[in-house]
């Protein structure tokens, strides 16, 4: 009970420490690009906390997937290298006493992981697209300032008013230039107003105006008065932020026939098996030898964690393509890493000639 006890003190301890040192990392890495984004004007500066909030949700499965493994590994390398393991040992307690333990502090942070991975971080992502969408649509309505010649988001219209109510949306002594597929367009209206569509879209409704149209350079240019006219200014791309894969529902993955969407549900599933699985791994990994180096085991854990998670990276790539139809293989590798953790803990209970030799004399 001690021993239980001591070992989920330390392991919680440990990652309450590395997950605020990967969310800390994380953060000041979101805050310097999304500073760099406003300083270029492509973000607005009370946008940033937002931002940040959204993006940090999105990845918080993988943090704790990485928390996970780094805190089984740490703590337990720990008790190799001051001898703690040692003493456990010589009490009577097997390696495979360690497996309960890191079970139940590993089986909480798995189901937290699976519901981020499933739920959490793409409602997260979801939602930090159409806050982006919002803020480039107001930047883009932002375009109609009074008196001075603004350029859209995209570069392909430049708007003037001479006057301009946000609040009413009205606008008097308009001018827009276009420019589509080479030609250029050049409206003038004596007022206008700005409404939103019912699919998200917004115009720029013109009352009383004249319309050129025509080629740079060419004289055949035609002139257009018109009583009515409008201009679109933002388009509804929240539709198509709709159809993007990793931010999608769980309900219309599991139902869906396109590889793409198969790919991303074999990941969000994935994620909270994988780690599982490499905190198991990392009790054998953790044997700490003192004539191998100090960091001997660390890299060799690196290597199987990188090797596992890039492993899946390719699968679901092969599934996004169609060169996977189904999820057996993900499922195979899954299988093939478990059953590494029993080898692994199979070698550190004894060692590999002794293990050897009684297969062969289990054999003869």
């Amino acid at each position: 009970m001690i021993f239980y006890r001591s070992v989920l003190r330390e392991l919680t301890a440990v990652a309450f420490a590395v997950f605020s040192v990967l969310l800390a990392i994380m953060t000041v890495t979101q805050v310097v690009k999304l500073f760099d984004k406003a300083a270029a004007g492509v973000l607005p500066t009370d946008a940033i906390v937002a931002m940040i909030a959204f993006s940090t949700l999105s990845y918080f499965g993988t943090l704790l997937s990485i928390t996970l493994f780094i805190s089984v590994l740490v703590v337990l390398t720990r008790t190799w290298r001051d001898h703690e393991m040692a003493v456990w040992l010589t009490s009577g307690l097997s390696p495979n006493r360690w497996i309960q333990p890191i079970l139940a502090f590993s089986v909480p942070l798995t189901i937290l992981i699976t519901i981020v991975s499933l739920y959490l971080g793409p409602w997260a992502a979801r939602k930090g697209s159409e806050y982006s969408d919002v803020l480039r649509q107001r930047e883009e309505v932002s375009a109609l300032a009074p008196g001075v010649f603004k350029e859209s988001r995209s570069g392909d219209k430049v708007y003037f008013v001479e006057n301009y109510s946000g609040e009413a949306g009205a606008a008097y002594n308009i001018f827009v230039r276009s420019v589509t597929d080479g030609k250029t367009s050049i409206v003038f209206a004596r007022e206008g107003t700005v409404r939103t569509e019912p699919n998200g879209e917004r115009y720029l409704h013109l009352k009383s105006g004249r319309r050129y149209e025509g080629e740079a350079g060419h004289a055949d240019w035609r002139v257009v008065e018109f009583d009515r006219y409008r201009v679109k200014i933002t388009q509804n791309i929240r539709s198509n932020e709709d159809s993007r894969t990793k931010t999608a529902d769980m309900s219309r993955l599991v139902g869906s026939d396109r590889s793409e969407d198969k790919a991303e549900l074999a990941w969000r599933i994935s994620l909270p098996i994988a780690s599982l699985i490499l905190a198991l791994i990392a009790i054998p990994l953790s044997y700490y030898n003192p004539r191998s180096g100090h960091t001997f085991n660390l890299l060799i854990a690196l290597f199987v964690y990188q090797l596992y998670y890039n492993l899946i990276s390719l699968m679901q790539s092969w599934i996004a393509k169609g060169v996977l139809s189904s999820y057996w293989a993900l499922a195979l590798l899954h299988l093939l890493m478990a059953g590494v953790f029993v080898l692994l803990m199979l070698w550190r209970r004894k060692p590999l000639k002794l293990w050897l030799r009684s297969l062969g004399g289990s054999r003869a």
